[in-house]
């Protein structure tokens, strides 16, 4: 049964993804924008068991630096060179699209297509994620995906390869010549093949805790993690914003405990951590999502700062990532390079 959404929900879905996050996928605040200026509403997005099986299917996201994206705005098609491409390479076109990404402003993104393409509710991260290998066609090795990104003042390039590091590093490379951010699209894969090797109703999820958020967010901060269907994990001031001795990538957000614990946060660009007292609370894939603990603003990474009043709860990871233990190690703490955080088998 399609989910038919209207456009007063638009702020409830966004909470969701950004909820989904983790601390990273970049805020949404420009999706919103886009979208609430559109025709196309409301929109129904198909669950993909709903639909032929053997339909073609694209996903598409803004790769880089989501900071940056917010000082040079896309265009108002900023995808059609690259479904022109990937459309040109397979030879034919693509009906319908997915999510990429299943957290941050990319878990908004197929709405942009609703009226010319059919909207699935399907992502292949179910969280936001840093790396494009962590794509799940990627990591369940789907064969035949293919992938287009910007490369710069108008170019477009396309990669097909077997090995989902080589598509990262190239791609990577393509955008940083690009300026740091642009769009990315996966083609060669289908309904059917998201059916397995996808996170299916991500966009429902997000949408019920976007509402529950809404609903919730004033309540005392163990009722409102319970309304997400999560757990508090601590809140208190941030004492300490220190990069890891061994990754300057990696942050390390120590707070004073409301009963005096310390509490640290790690984070790289999503929050991979928590530890109350040098015990290990939760980690990835485990969502762990950090709000203002005075407004309940959803932060990003780059939100917390010292002296800063925090709340950390903690949502369940979908379950398709420990489904397999190769697909588990392309998202515990260790795919980092801190394998003391990965949580117990």
């Amino acid at each position: 049964m399609p989910t038919v959404l209207d456009r007063s929900q638009l702020p409830a879905l966004a909470r969701g993804f950004s909820l989904l996050g983790s601390g990273g996928g970049g805020t949404t605040t420009m999706l919103e924008l886009m979208l609430g200026r559109a025709a196309a509403w409301p929109i129904s997005v198909e669950d993909p068991q709903d639909l032929d099986p053997s339909t073609p299917c694209l996903g598409a996201a803004f790769v880089g630096s989501t900071m940056l994206l917010g000082e040079r705005l896309p265009g108002d098609a900023p995808f059609a060179p690259l479904i022109a491409a990937v459309e040109r390479w397979l030879g034919q076109r693509i009906p319908a699209v997915c999510s990429l990404e299943g957290g941050g402003l990319n878990g908004l993104v197929p709405l942009a297509f609703a009226g010319e393409r059919v909207v699935v509710d399907a992502d292949c991260t179910g969280r936001a994620v840093p790396g494009l290998d962590q794509m799940s066609l990627f990591v369940d090795r789907v064969p035949g995906v293919v992938v287009a990104c910007d490369t710069g003042a108008g170019g477009v390039m396309l990669v097909s390869t077997p090995r989902a590091i080589d598509a990262e590093r190239i791609i990577r490379s393509a955008i940083i010549q690009a300026g740091g951010t642009g769009g990315a699209v996966f083609a060669g894969f289908t309904v059917g093949d998201l059916l397995e090797h996808a996170i299916l109703g991500n966009l429902r999820r997000a949408l019920s805790l976007g509402q529950a958020y809404a609903a919730s967010a004033q309540m005392p901060l163990h009722q409102l993690a319970a309304a997400l269907g999560g757990r508090l994990l601590g809140h208190g001031r941030i004492t300490a914003v220190e990069p890891d001795a061994r990754d300057p990538h990696v942050k390390c957000i120590e707070l004073a405990g409301a009963r005096g614990e310390v509490q640290r946060i790690v984070a790289r660009s999503e929050t991979l951590a928590f530890l109350t007292d040098g015990r290990l609370e939760a980690s990835a894939p485990a969502v762990i999502a950090v709000l203002d603990a005075v407004s309940r603003e959803v932060l990003e990474v780059t939100d917390l700062t010292f002296a800063r009043p925090v709340a950390a709860i903690e949502l369940p990871a979908p379950p398709w990532w420990a489904a397999e233990p190769t697909r588990l190690r392309k998202v515990v703490p260790s795919a980092y390079g801190l394998d003391e955080l990965d949580p117990p088998a």
